[in-house]
């Protein structure tokens, strides 16, 4: 009988150390996945503010091409005027052009660039 006790209280502190390590590992283990969880957190919060910003760069670029459209529909027609304006003076054989039956205002109407831009174009 005696074996048996000596087993029994060898089994014992065998538990106790197993219940000790159980309890370290539980708290080693939180402490892993409070980690990790916060740098998940931390990753999202990444990358929704990335998501964001892509999303506002692409709305920035989105304007930006409406106005370079723009501004290509304006030089075209402006390069339009010009050409009829040049072939209107080469043309001629006096060389002299009669402005006054090209109308300005109809083709200038659609326009957008500002009014110091359009005096400009009128003198042209």
């Amino acid at each position: 009988m005696a074996p048996k006790n000596k087993e029994s209280s060898g089994n014992a502190s065998k538990k106790s150390k197993r219940v000790i390590s159980e309890e370290d590992d539980d708290e080693d283990y939180r402490r892993r996945r409070d980690r990790n969880n916060q740098a998940v957190k931390r990753s999202r919060v990444k990358s929704k503010l990335k998501t964001q910003q892509t999303l506002e760069r692409v709305n920035q670029l989105k304007t930006e091409n409406e106005l370079l459209e723009e501004k290509i529909k304006m030089l075209t027609k402006e390069l339009g005027f010009l050409k009829d304006l040049f072939l209107a003076h080469a043309g001629s054989s006096q060389h002299t052009i009669n402005i006054q039956d090209l109308d300005l205002s109809t083709l200038l109407a659609d326009d957008p660039r500002s009014s110091d831009d359009a005096k400009t174009a009128t003198k042209l």
